[in-house]
C-alpha cells in the first residue's frame, strides 16, 4: 500500500552528492532549476562535481566562471546555455548519437553517482512522472546509485517510459514552478514559411513524421492542413503538433508501430504544449534509445524526417553541430532519424534551411568552414530544401549536386559559387 512521502529541505537533499561525483542533471523544459540554484549557493562544499547532461534550457548558473573548480558541465549536446561556457573551455561536449547515449549508462562508461531530476507529483500508487522529457534521462534513473526528485505540481504526467515509484528516490524536494516555456512558431520569418511548403509538398497523406528543433518544423506543420492521417514518431515535439491533432490531420491510424500514438522522447514548447500532453494517452514518451534506433523507426512507413543544419557545401555535406571549430549545437537525433527515414519504404530524409543566416552570411558554400562537424554525410543526405527550392541529391554526381545546391542558394551567392564549383570540377555545365 503507497504511503505519503516526506519531503526534505534542498539542503538535506543535495547532501548526498560529494565532491569528485558524476551527477546527471535533467534537461530540457525539465532542467531543474530550483536545485541548481540551490548546488550554487552550496559551491564551497564541493570539488570537482561533474554535470552529465544533454539540452538543458534556462540560465543553468553553474556554467559561469565563479563555479570552476567546484562544478564542471560534460555535456551530451551544446544547448544555448551552456554554448559559451564549451567554446570558453570552462565546459565539455562529447559529440554522440542520441540513441547511443543511454549506453553510456548501460554499459558503465559513464557512472552515476547520483541523478537529478524533476517530475511529476505522485499518484496514488506512489508513480512520480519524468514529465515531458523521457528521452535519456529514463536510463539516467536506471542506472543512477541514487537519484534525488524535484516535485513540481506544474510537470505534466506522461504516459511511456517515464513513470519512476517514489521508493526508488533517496530524497524528494517539493517546489512549484512554471516549466521552461518556448514558442518557435513566433519565431519563424517568411523564409522559414516558404521552406514549410515546400517540405509540405513531399509529404503524402499517411507519412509519419520526425521534426527537429527551431523555427521550420513548426513552420512546417502550418503547411499541413489539408494532409490526411499523418502519423508522428520524433525525438521531441513543440507546439505545433496540437492543431493537426485536434483537426484530425493528425491520427496516427496509418503506423505499423505504435498506431494511434504519437511516439516522441521529449517535449518542448508553450503552456497549450504542456496542458495537451498532460495525463494524455494518444502520446508516448519513451526511452531515446527506442525512438531514435533507425531499425525502429525504418518500421513505419513513409518516414519523413525533416532536420535543419548551420550549413551544407556544394557536395552535399551538411553540418549542423559547428561553426567552424565554434561548438553551436550537437549531434543529437539528426542521423539517427535520417538513416531510419531513408531506410522506411517510401521514406524522406530531408535538411531545411534558410540560404542565409539572419546575419546575411550564405548557408550553402563551396567548402565548409575549417573546422566544421560533418553530422551527416553526402553520403546520406537525400533532400535539401531552402526558401528557393529543392534540391535532391541522392544519387547525383558531385557535379550535379553542386548544380542543384546552386539552384536553391541565395541569388547574390549564385555568380560566387558557380566560379569555385567551375574551378574545383573543371568541367561544369
Amino acid at each position: 500500500m503507497y504511503q505519503q512521502v516526506n519531503y526534505v529541505t534542498p539542503d538535506k537533499a543535495l547532501s548526498i552528492i560529494q565532491s569528485n561525483q558524476r551527477v546527471f542533471v535533467h534537461g530540457g523544459a525539465c532542467t531543474p532549476h530550483y536545485l541548481l540554484a540551490e548546488l550554487a549557493k552550496q559551491k564551497d562544499r564541493f570539488q570537482n562535481v561533474e554535470l552529465v547532461c544533454v539540452s538543458v534550457q534556462g540560465d543553468f548558473l553553474l556554467d559561469r566562471p565563479e563555479f570552476a573548480g567546484h562544478f564542471h558541465i560534460n555535456s551530451l549536446f551544446v544547448s544555448e546555455p551552456i554554448r559559451e561556457a564549451i567554446n570558453a573551455g570552462r565546459a565539455d561536449f562529447v559529440p554522440i548519437f542520441l540513441s547511443d547515449i543511454p549506453d553510456l549508462f548501460k554499459k558503465q562508461i559513464m557512472v552515476l553517482d547520483v541523478a537529478i531530476v524533476q517530475v511529476s507529483p505522485p499518484d496514488e500508487h506512489g508513480y512520480c512522472s519524468l514529465g515531458v522529457s523521457v528521452d535519456i534521462a529514463r536510463s539516467a534513473v536506471n542506472c543512477a546509485k541514487q537519484i534525488i526528485a524535484l516535485v513540481n505540481p506544474q510537470m505534466p504526467r506522461t504516459h511511456g517510459d517515464g513513470l519512476i515509484h517514489t521508493r526508488r528516490f533517496a530524497h524528494m524536494v517539493y517546489h512549484e514552478e512554471q516549466l521552461i516555456q518556448i514558442d518557435y512558431g513566433a519565431k519563424a520569418g517568411p523564409e522559414e514559411h516558404k521552406i514549410g511548403k515546400y517540405v509540405a509538398e513531399l509529404i503524402d497523406d499517411g507519412s509519419t513524421l520526425q521534426m527537429g528543433i527551431g523555427t521550420i518544423p513548426d513552420a512546417v506543420f502550418k503547411c499541413l492542413h489539408n494532409h490526411k492521417n499523418l502519423g508522428v514518431h520524433t525525438e521531441m515535439c513543440s507546439d505545433g503538433i496540437v492543431e493537426l491533432f485536434e483537426k484530425d490531420v493528425i491520427n496516427n491510424t496509418q503506423k505499423k508501430i505504435h498506431p494511434f500514438k504519437t511516439v516522441t522522447g521529449f517535449a518542448i514548447g508553450t503552456q497549450l504544449l504542456y496542458n495537451y500532453v498532460n495525463n494524455n494517452p494518444a502520446f508516448a514518451f519513451l526511452d531515446i534509445d527506442y525512438v531514435n534506433d533507425p531499425h525502429v523507426i525504418r518500421r513505419n512507413p513513409k518516414v519523413v524526417a525533416i532536420n535543419s543544419a548551420i550549413e551544407v557545401d556544394v557536395t552535399g555535406q551538411v553540418c549542423a553541430d559547428s561553426i567552424g571549430t565554434k561548438h553551436f549545437s550537437g549531434i543529437g537525433g539528426q542521423m539517427d532519424f535520417m538513416r531510419g527515414a531513408a531506410l522506411s519504404e517510401g521514406g524522406k530524409p530531408i535538411i531545411a534551411l534558410t540560404s542565409r543566416t539572419r546575419k546575411g552570411l550564405p548557408r550553402i558554400v563551396p567548402t565548409l568552414k575549417p573546422g566544421a562537424g560533418v553530422v551527416t554525410t553526402r553520403g546520406h543526405v537525400h533532400y535539401i530544401i531552402t526558401e528557393y527550392g529543392t534540391a535532391f541529391l541522392y544519387g547525383q554526381n558531385l557535379r550535379q549536386r553542386a548544380r542543384a545546391l546552386i539552384n536553391i542558394a541565395h541569388p547574390d551567392d549564385r555568380e560566387f559559387l558557380e566560379r569555385q564549383c567551375f574551378e574545383r570540377f573543371t568541367i561544369f555545365p
